[in-house]
């Protein structure tokens, strides 16, 4: 058992060190030994756990995306109304990549580069994140709380794309330097181009007496 963790504990400990080493170098340029030595260890401590850079480097998001969609889930049981998880969704993606820049830099800049990476777990558990925004829009409309015509993959993919472009802009030009500061405005547009359509505002008349008729008069107003 005590091995176990501390065979956990050192690949924890190689996978921290390469997503610092690939995010800062990129990862062409990087090499397994400049890996080991950010890690402290020996390139052939590396190779007991990872047989190739490639390797390595698809391992990276593997145990990061699936506590993130642990604890995605679990925020999400307690809240009512699609609205609300729609904007839980946003600020869960935007803070983490916000607190998790290094992260944000390999995932973003290098694997969404390697078609590779589409046939790893890695990018499963990543794809079974982004049906988590499908079931909520389909929850939204189910609940009549979302119009029945709006599209859970055309949202998601807008939501999404959107958080991409602001993460990847972000860390090329360093702006925006707040992400956390577009949780609203992002949600807000999303909710507002495929929240139920209310109707049209009820009509009320008013009978007003003319004072100099002794006539009543309507006045209409919305």
């Amino acid at each position: 058992m005590a091995s176990q963790k501390r065979s956990g504990a050192r690949k924890d400990q190689i996978l921290k060190a390469a997503e610092k080493v690939f995010a800062e170098k990129g990862f062409h340029e990087a090499t397994i030994s400049e890996v080991a030595r950010e890690a402290g260890l020996s390139d052939a401590t590396i190779y007991e756990y990872f047989s190739t850079k490639e390797e390595l480097l698809f391992s990276i998001p593997v145990e990061t995306t699936e506590k993130g969609m642990e604890t995605l889930n679990f925020h999400l049981n307690y809240i009512r109304g699609a609205s609300n998880k729609v904007r839980s969704i946003v600020y869960h993606y935007l803070s983490f990549y916000q607190n998790h820049p290094e992260y944000a830099s390999v995932v973003m800049l290098i694997l969404k580069q390697n078609r590779k990476f589409l046939d790893t777990e890695a990018y499963r558990i990543i794809r079974e994140g982004f049906r988590v925004i499908t079931r909520v829009v389909e929850e939204g409309v189910a609940s009549r709380e979302f119009r029945s015509d709006a599209n859970p993959f055309l949202v998601r993919s807008v939501l999404l794309g959107t958080i991409e472009h602001l993460v990847i802009r972000r860390l090329l030009l360093g702006q925006p330097e707040d992400l956390m500061s577009l949780v609203d405005p992002l949600t807000d547009m999303i909710i507002q181009g495929i929240q139920k359509d209310e109707g049209p505002k009820g009509w009320h008349l008013r009978l007003v007496l003319d004072r100099d008729e002794g006539e009543p008069t309507g006045e209409v107003s919305d």
